[in-house]
Order: C-alpha cells, then sequence, then structure tokens
C-alpha cells in the first residue's frame, strides 16, 4: 500500500493492491480504510468521476466488489481554485502548521461568505493568508471550517489546512468533548443574579416560528446543552450583572445568548435576545452605561478552545484575552464587584 502522504496532495496516483484480505470488499470501503486523509464522501465523488481504474480500466462504481490481484489507481485531480476571493484581512493567529491555524477572531467579522456578507469574511482573509499550504478539503483549495462564531462573538477558532486534518476535527467537533479532548469554555456577561452557582440548561433549540433570524426553545428542536459556572457577581442596587463561563455540550446556533435567555438572564447587550432588558442600562452608572450602550454587540466571548492535534495526537489547549470592548466592560464592572465566592 502507499504511504499516508502519498494521499496528502491530489493530483498525484495512488495505487494499491487487491489481496486475499480485501477481496471481495467494496472499492470505496477499501480506498476509505486504506487512508485517512480523504473523507469517504470525496471518495466516492471521485470514483463517481472517473478518477479510479482497476488494471487499466475506470470504474465508476463505488460499490464495485474488489478481486484478488487486481491493482487500484486512484488519480485525483488537484484542488480547484476556491471561488471566495482571497482578501488580505489581517489575522490575529494564535497557533499555525501544516494541518491547521488557529485564530482570534474579531468582532463584527463573518466566518462563510454568504448573501449579503460575499467579502470580507474569515474564509477569505485565510484563503489570503493561508495560500498554497491549502491542500485541497472536497477538492478545492480551502480553509476547513468545523465550527462557527456568530458575527459579533469574538475569540478563539481553529481551520484545517489539509482533508486529514478537517475530518479528524470534524469528529472531534460532533463528539463535543463527550468522549474526547475537545473543549470549549465561553466567558459571557448576563443580566441579573442566577440562582445557583453553577448550573445546567438542557432545552432543545430551533427556529424560531415568528422570526426565521431568530432561534428559540422549542418541543421539537434539536438537543442543546450548555453547562455554566458563575465567575462573579457584579451589582448595587437597581441591577445585577453576572460574569459567566459556559461550556457546550453541543453546538446549536445562537446555543448560549438563547438558553441564557430562557433561563431570564440574557447577556448584556445583545440587541435580539436581551430587547426587554434595554431600559435596564439606564439605571447603570455612567460609566459603566457608557461601556454597555458601547458595545453594540452581545457580551459573548470565546475564551478557550482545546482539541487533539490530527497529526500528532498532541492534546493542545489555546486562550484569547477578552478584547477592548469587554475588558472595557469588566473595568467599569470592577467597582462593583460583589465579592462572590467562587
Amino acid at each position: 500500500m502507499a504511504d499516508d502522504t502519498d494521499f496528502e496532495f491530489e493530483g498525484e496516483p495512488i495505487e494499491l493492491a487487491v489481496d486475499e484480505t480485501t477481496a471481495g470488499g467494496r472499492l470505496d470501503a477499501m480506498l476509505a480504510k486504506a487512508h485517512d486523509v480523504l473523507s469517504r464522501n470525496r471518495i466516492k465523488d471521485l470514483i463517481l468521476g472517473g478518477a479510479v481504474s482497476i488494471d487499466g480500466k475506470t470504474v465508476s462504481e463505488p460499490k464495485y466488489r474488489l478481486k484478488t490481484g487486481e491493482t487500484i489507481v486512484l488519480l485525483a485531480p488537484p484542488p480547484e481554485d476556491p471561488e471566495p476571493e482571497a482578501e488580505d484581512i489581517p489575522l490575529d493567529i494564535l497557533y499555525e502548521d501544516d494541518d491547521l491555524i488557529v485564530i482570534n477572531k474579531p468582532v463584527g467579522m463573518v466566518v462563510h461568505p454568504a448573501p449579503g456578507s460575499p467579502n470580507g469574511t474569515l474564509v477569505n482573509a485565510l484563503i489570503f493568508h493561508c495560500g498554497d499550504s491549502l491542500k485541497g478539503i472536497g477538492g478545492v483549495k480551502r480553509p476547513g471550517i468545523v465550527h462557527r462564531l456568530d458575527r459579533d462573538t469574538s475569540g478563539v477558532m481553529v481551520a484545517a489546512k489539509t482533508e486529514k486534518a478537517h475530518r479528524h476535527l470534524s469528529e472531534q467537533f460532533a463528539d463535543h468533548g463527550r468522549t474526547g479532548p475537545l473543549h470549549r469554555s465561553y466567558t459571557a456577561f448576563a443580566w441579573g443574579t442566577t440562582q445557583s452557582a453553577a448550573g445546567t440548561v438542557d432545552a432543545p433549540l430551533g427556529r424560531d416560528p415568528g422570526n426565521r433570524l431568530k432561534q428559540a426553545v422549542r418541543k421539537d428542536g434539536r438537543e442543546a446543552i450548555t453547562h455554566y459556572a458563575v465567575e462573579a457577581r457584579y451589582g448595587e442596587d437597581g441591577w445585577d450583572i453576572t460574569r459567566i463561563q459556559c461550556q457546550l455540550e453541543t453546538g446549536r446556533t445562537h446555543q448560549i445568548r438563547v438558553h441564557m435567555a430562557h433561563i431570564g438572564h440574557p447577556l448584556v447587550a445583545d440587541q435580539v435576545y436581551a430587547s426587554g432588558f434595554a431600559t435596564k442600562v439606564n439605571r447603570l452608572p455612567a460609566e459603566l452605561g457608557a461601556a454597555v450602550r458601547g458595545l453594540g454587540r452581545q457580551a459573548l466571548h470565546a475564551a478557550e478552545l482545546g482539541f487533539e492535534h490530527p497529526s500528532s495526537g498532541e492534546e493542545m489547549m489555546f486562550e484569547a484575552d477578552l478584547p477592548a470592548d469587554l475588558q472595557a466592560l469588566e473595568d467599569a464592572l470592577a467597582p462593583f464587584d460583589k465579592a462572590f465566592a467562587r
């Protein structure tokens, strides 16, 4: 069999021999088992596209049953150039190697190009920065996005640069850290004082029937679980704000924002899920009120991200300090610290 490194670059032939142990098996299954770089779906697409031959004849049936002595050759076309344009946008890079890149996403940056946001996204920036180090994912030279942050949520993100890394990281995020090393921790500032110092919100989420741009707790929604722990409490007569650490057991759209609002503690300055708390800002001391008004976005930051490196197996952990706007909020809250016993 070919070495693992042979699959790293599409555009080079891969040759495999069928012996007694693999005879009778499916073509797509053997290719997927022989190497963990290309995903099963990618291999299926390559077979259907005529990129696989057996004993010199093209075979386009993924279910083809192999026979002893046959020689399989996979010749995947070189990755296509990405449709999103490469854009020279500065990135706060926390770590980078041949497999992946970890960045501290700023407030206001959309992750993926979409209608209304075709440019200026993280994907545009990564395509420019990574260049030829992108080895192709799904046949396209693009970064492998395995998780997302809202436009106005800052913090740590990881993106894959190879098919193998994308597959490995995707499996970790799908597991949500239940059995593997994935760790995601968010810092949030929420209105009010939670009844307990720690808790779990287990409430399914789905699209809000009254507003397609919002999520809501719904009985027919998808499972969503958020664990939270109080880090600090602030306040005086007329107002309270709590700094909370949140950890996700699932990864639904707007999960932390909806869950905290669901238990009566929406995030500070969340213009979507905390609209009923807007007047509370008027009760805040002048400097603190100015810090809250200056946010213009939910007080949420992806502070920590840990995962297993797809090649070395090393468990890695990355942290991102509070951005300037949330640090200003915390500084303004400091004089009102209730000396919460952690």
